[in-house]
């Protein structure tokens, strides 16, 4: 049977078709974009949970059910432990830290206003309408979804159905695609649980390294507020590169109040601790993990968060992984 041939009428109206249907599919996944992310954070935590109880399984035997009982239970406890045992010295210094910050920022101020070389960086950035760059930047950076409060209510709910029964949802991923495509769908969700969990698995032990050097090190010097600042170090390392930034920002502010010398120690510290964790420890636990490239990672760090807000700036580094096992089963390999 010969193919239907069109005629050049047809012909245009077909291609300006398929052109605005690619459109509307764009406009509305840029639409829905920040959902997507909102779900990318859910599955985190899902895979956390799934795979604390795999884990658990895998050493006890015991039923799936009771094991994420148990994964889900006992994090809760850690949580409640860990708050109870820091929780009152860190809430206290929470408080202070709050409370102080204008005064820190004024004092920082007048700190580099002391110098000439401070006074003109103050100058050049007020007439050059810096402030208001910097300021526009941070509001992209650190916007979100639903208010903060709503896009962690949509995350955990989300989570929740997804470390119950994740199956559910993999099977109807499995049911959208063609027949001759559902095997290898299966497989390639598979090896992006299997991928997610070895990168939260390497970002957990490089948190708890980081919290630790941080912690030890201000302690040592008898800095103030030490172990708040440590442990916000340690849970902003979830976000490579930036994250750990945003407190030296914070621990340098403090210091100001202190002198120029402290200050620049606590810089100090904070820089060989990155330097550490980026070319020691992290590659170390990536050779046993799953790699990213540190300039890839950075640059699309920089774009989601930028399209995004916050939330893109958190999930930049597993959507990498996810695109990564994409590309390297879909494209590289070439079987689908």
């Amino acid at each position: 049977m010969e193919p239907k041939k069109y005629n050049y009428p047809q012909k245009i109206w077909t291609a300006g078709g398929i052109i605005a249907l690619l459109i509307l599919i764009l406009l509305f996944t840029r639409a829905i974009f920040n959902v997507l992310l909102l779900v990318l954070v859910s599955s985190l935590i899902a895979v956390y949970f799934r795979g604390v109880s795999d884990y658990l399984r895998e050493k006890t035997k015991w039923k799936k059910s009771l094991t994420l009982v148990i994964s889900i239970a006992g994090t809760v406890l850690i949580i409640g432990f860990i708050s109870w045992l820091i929780g009152a010295k860190v809430q206290a210094q929470m408080a202070d830290l709050m409370d102080d910050l204008p005064s820190l920022v004024e004092n920082a101020e007048e700190k580099i206003t002391q110098s000439a070389v401070g006074r003109n960086a103050l100058e050049y950035i007020s007439s050059s309408g810096g402030q208001e760059g910097i300021k526009s930047t941070a509001s992209i950076f650190l916007k979100s979804t639903f208010g903060f409060f709503g896009d962690l209510y949509i995350i955990l709910i989300a989570g929740i159905y997804l470390t119950v029964d994740p199956d559910l949802y993999k099977r109807g991923v499995v049911s959208l695609i063609p027949k001759k495509g559902k095997e290898k769908t299966a497989e390639v969700l598979d090896k992006i649980g299997v991928g997610l969990k070895q990168w939260l698995k390497g970002q957990f032990i490089s948190m708890a390294i980081i919290f630790s050097l941080i912690g030890i090190s201000l302690r040592i010097i008898g800095f103030p507020m030490w172990l708040t600042l440590a442990l916000i170090t340690g849970i902003l390392n979830f976000i490579p590169n930036f994250g750990p930034f945003m407190t030296l920002i914070l621990a340098a502010l403090i210091g100001l109040t202190i002198d120029l010398q402290t200050t620049l120690i606590v810089a100090i510290i904070y820089l060989v601790a990155q330097g550490l964790e980026g070319m020691v420890i992290t590659p170390l636990i990536q050779q046993r993990m799953i790699n990213i490239p540190p300039v890839l990672l950075i640059v699309s760090q920089v774009i989601i968060a930028t399209l995004t807000g916050f939330w893109g700036l958190v999930v930049a580094a597993p959507l990498m992984v996810i695109i990564m096992i994409l590309v390297q089963e879909l494209y590289i390999k070439k079987d689908f």
